[in-house]
């Protein structure tokens, strides 16, 4: 694996100590110096994330119970002459048993749990500001666009999504910002050593590679106001159909209603073709729009007026199909999007609506929130279910923070999709 993963960096870190060494004294003395002001300016960062899931997941006679924690280390070097650097390294290890389905290991009896257990290198960039208007950042980093509906990291999992890739961000005029990624390999949140047919039934990848480029251009209209548009050119190697092409454009914006009242306004719409070597041909929409109102009522506490946020929302999504083919979105944060049981990681080939309504409210600190879905086929009028999704949030202090997370799934006319039941119970610490 080592070589696999890692021969471009050795073979890179090989090249410089080389060159260092064949270098005048002087400049050796002067890379020495440099090298050490970006180590006094650095920050190391440390994470550890402790986390406990459980699946009730039909028509399977097992639950899953999987005790996980993540331990994260970040370096990142001070800044010489522009240029900056940085290292992250995780450590995903199982506390207790392993009953349940990570994908890799065999366990199809239970529910999956899609956490690897492993220490892999998650981030490792050399960054260069060219200028307060233009910077690049190259090797394997965390890259997430807008909502992350069509690129994200996958943060929620313990083994994150990152990309190898060369990435620029641009300001040309003021207000307008444009990021593009040109990405040669995906670091999913797989076990990096999976693939087709490692065991019945399983259907993960480690890592897709291929030639894909993305770019999201955003323009501040002012006002919390933004219009972005923003392309996806996915060449997917080993899953040729997934390969595709994305285009579309997105507004999200805030308007005040009152001096504690306000509305958020999320609108999107894309369209979805075929590309490189997909066999597939089609062209299938998307569509999305969210309202959510934003209220701030006090409560009065010993003589003094305490604000409790609340937030109401309506919201409705449309992954299209055209012909038996659906919109995909397959390097996206799915978990954020159509119910946290993740019943519809991949999209059914008549595609899917999700209608769905929130509300939230935080009290003593603890930020509670609800949502629920109804899904159905965006062909042929299926009904694909409903779900239930409640969170609870509570910073502690500046360092630790706690979760508690339930996702109740019921299932209607798709075969894919069975009753399930998950509970998660997170803890973090980060210094």
């Amino acid at each position: 694996m080592f070589n696999r993963r890692y021969r471009c960096s050795a073979l890179a870190s090989a090249t410089a100590l080389s060159v260092f060494l064949g270098a005048p004294a002087a400049m050796a003395d002067g890379v020495a110096s440099q090298i050490s002001k970006a180590v006094n300016q650095g920050d190391i960062d440390l994470m550890f994330r402790y986390r406990y899931e459980t699946v009730d997941q039909d028509p399977l006679g097992k639950d899953a119970d999987a005790s996980t924690l993540l331990s994260r280390i970040t370096m990142k070097s001070g800044m010489v002459r522009g240029f900056s650097g940085l290292v992250e390294v995780d450590n995903v290890s199982y506390l207790g048993g392993e009953s349940f389905n990570n994908t890799a290991n065999g366990k199809t009896q239970y529910p999956v749990v899609a956490d690897p257990d492993y220490t892999q290198v998650n981030q490792a960039w050399l960054g260069y500001i060219i200028n307060r208007n233009a910077r690049v950042t190259a090797g394997r980093q965390r890259i997430n666009h807008s909502g992350e509906r069509f690129l994200g990291s996958v943060a929620w999992r313990q083994n994150e999504q990152t990309f190898d890739s060369a990435r620029t961000q641009l300001t040309p005029l003021p207000g307008l910002t444009v990021d593009y990624s040109y990405i040669w390999r995906i670091n999913r949140i797989f076990d990096p050593d999976t693939g087709l047919g490692d065991f019945p039934g399983n259907t993960a990848l480690g890592e897709y590679e291929g030639d894909n480029h993305a770019v999201y251009v955003n323009y501040d209209l002012g006002g919390s106001h933004n219009l972005a548009g923003f392309g996806y050119v996915l060449d997917i190697d080993e899953l040729p159909n997934l390969s595709s092409r994305t285009w579309g454009v997105e507004y999200k914006g805030v308007a005040k209603v009152s001096a504690d009242v306000s509305l958020g306004i999320n609108l999107s719409a894309a369209r979805q073709y075929d590309y490189g070597d997909s066999a597939l041909n089609y062209s299938a929409p998307y569509y999305f729009g969210e309202v959510n109102a934003m209220m701030t009522p006090v409560r009065m506490n010993a003589g003094a007026a305490v604000p409790i946020p609340l937030v109401f929302g309506v919201g409705y999504e449309v992954l299209g199909s055209d012909d038996g083919v659906s919109f995909q979105t397959p390097l996206a944060t799915l978990h954020k999007f159509q119910g946290f049981a993740d019943k519809f990681l991949v999209t059914p080939p008549n595609g899917i609506r999700d209608g769905y309504l929130k509300a939230g409210i935080t009290l003593y600190g603890v930020a509670f929130t609800a949502f629920y879905h109804d899904f159905e086929a965006d062909r042929g009028g299926d009904d694909y279910g409903d779900e239930i999704d409640l969170v609870a949030n509570y910073p502690i202090n500046a360092n630790f923070s706690a979760m508690l997370k339930y996702a109740s799934y019921q299932e209607g006319d798709l075969a894919a999709a069975r009753d399930t039941d998950k509970i998660w119970l997170m803890l973090t610490a980060t210094f």
